[in-house]
């Protein structure tokens, strides 16, 4: 590093020994071997080339393995069945931008594992579209809570996320939702963050709120949408049954 900066010529991140990713990992079945044991892929000890430690690169070639050791690193203690939700919103993140973060990892873990008593509507599917000269369509395909046939509907908006949001309350029936409060944010830097969408509804004069997360925007705020629906259903259901 300090001939790199003297010279002001950059080492290549793939040069051997001394690269940034000399001891980096992120083939499943390289990261299985050097959590078991380093030396299955690593001839010399990090510290002898002042490198910290191997490193893990959670990416769409990462196993469970790594991800579970992402999981553990986090502090998360989960259950095998939400083990596989998460994984598989995971691999569905890494196949759309590369690298995935802890940060990023955290945001899915959180997002994919609330457990409840009550299944709710699933986003199946989602597609938008729009053209300077018409109104934003989105379609959306939802897997209804306790199964059944699936439901698709489309319809239009002021913008892409008012599209969606109509969509799925024209596909699910439900005219009485309204959107009262919606935020955006990042959950990491740079163009490809993932983006967590809070959206909170009113129904009945009671709010619920609902977040989704997803390298695009509008499909977080789908999510987003589709979950405060779930959790005003379900809040509703318990106060049936607890009825007098």
């Amino acid at each position: 590093r300090l001939i790199s900066r003297l010279t002001g010529y950059p080492v290549q991140p793939n040069k051997a020994v001394v690269g940034r990713n000399a001891f980096a990992h992120e083939s499943g079945i390289h990261q299985h071997g050097v959590l078991a044991d380093r030396l299955t892929y690593e001839i010399m000890r990090t510290e002898d080339v002042g490198v910290a430690g191997s490193s893990i690169i959670l990416g769409k070639h990462s196993g469970r393995h790594a991800f579970k050791q992402a999981l553990e690193d986090l502090g998360f203690n989960l259950t095998d069945d939400e083990v596989q939700v998460a994984f598989e919103a995971f691999k569905a993140v890494a196949d759309r931008k590369g690298e995935v973060s802890h940060e990023d990892v955290r945001a899915i873990v959180l997002d994919h594992t609330a457990t409840t008593d009550v299944e709710g509507h699933e986003l199946a599917s989602f597609s938008c579209a729009h053209a300077p000269d018409q109104s934003p369509t989105a379609t959306v395909t939802i897997r209804p809570a306790g199964g059944g046939d699936y439901i698709t509907s489309t319809a239009s908006g002021d913008g892409m996320v008012d599209a969606a949001c109509a969509a799925i309350r024209k596909g699910l029936g439900r005219d009485d939702i309204h959107l009262t409060v919606f935020n955006v944010g990042a959950v990491t830097e740079g163009i490809d963050a993932l983006a967590t969408v809070t959206i909170t509804i009113e129904v009945d004069g009671n709010g619920f709120t609902g977040r989704g997360v997803s390298t695009d925007v509008v499909e977080a705020s789908a999510r987003a949408f589709l979950d405060a629906i779930n959790r005003s259903e379900r809040i509703t259901k318990r106060k049936g049954e607890f009825r007098v």
